[in-house]
């Protein structure tokens, strides 16, 4: 796929870019099942955006992991500490001894890519930028306020879907057994 080019900006009109692209509430794979051979130029960001990103001198650093082994016992105030920390100074962080068993973790991701694969029509049921919706998909929260979009797709849900699990996409039921538990976890966690 090639990455269009530099357009002049009197030629181009990103606003109405972005809400055609928004409005077939297809998203970015949306754009690949239809075949488009460039990148559109909502997704590119202009040259001098990137100035404001250095490039990392560290190539040594690693993402923090947080070890849950011990949440519900005498390390609980640590583990809260340590994903205080990571969220505040990296933003994410990845977790181990979660007790999440792997096969769990599978159906998860295999939700969401059947979520994905299905027919637009069913997804575009789900396509919302309204952060009320328990359950909503779109294509970049930030699409109409950033200078470039991010070349993603989202399937979101809110603490109220584990007392609507009903609300959720048919090919995601098999979260229904698991959101309840992610929650109680997540909950504990950050003492919710």
């Amino acid at each position: 796929m090639e990455v269009s080019g530099e357009i002049k900006s009197d030629e181009y009109n990103r606003a109405l870019e972005v809400k055609s692209f928004d409005d077939t509430k297809a998203g970015v794979k949306g754009l690949v099942d239809a075949g488009i051979g460039k990148v559109p130029k909502i997704f590119i960001a202009p040259s001098h955006y990137h100035a404001d990103f250095p490039t990392c001198q560290q190539p040594n650093l690693q993402i923090p992991l947080i070890n849950l082994s011990g949440l519900y016992g005498d390390r609980h105030k640590v583990i809260v500490n340590e994903v205080r920390i990571a969220s505040e100074t990296w933003g994410f962080f990845q977790v181990v001894n979660h007790g999440i068993p792997v096969n769990v973790l599978e159906d998860m991701m295999q939700g969401v890519r059947r979520f994905n694969e299905q027919d637009l029509e069913v997804k575009k049921q789900f396509y919302s930028r309204d952060l009320k919706r328990i359950v909503r998909f779109n294509s970049n929260y930030d699409l109409y306020q950033s200078k470039a979009a991010n070349w993603r797709d989202t399937l979101a849900f809110t603490k109220p879907v584990v007392d609507h699990t009903q609300e959720l996409p048919e090919v995601c039921s098999i979260l229904t057994c698991y959101i309840p538990a992610m929650f109680i976890i997540l909950s504990e966690l950050f003492g919710i």
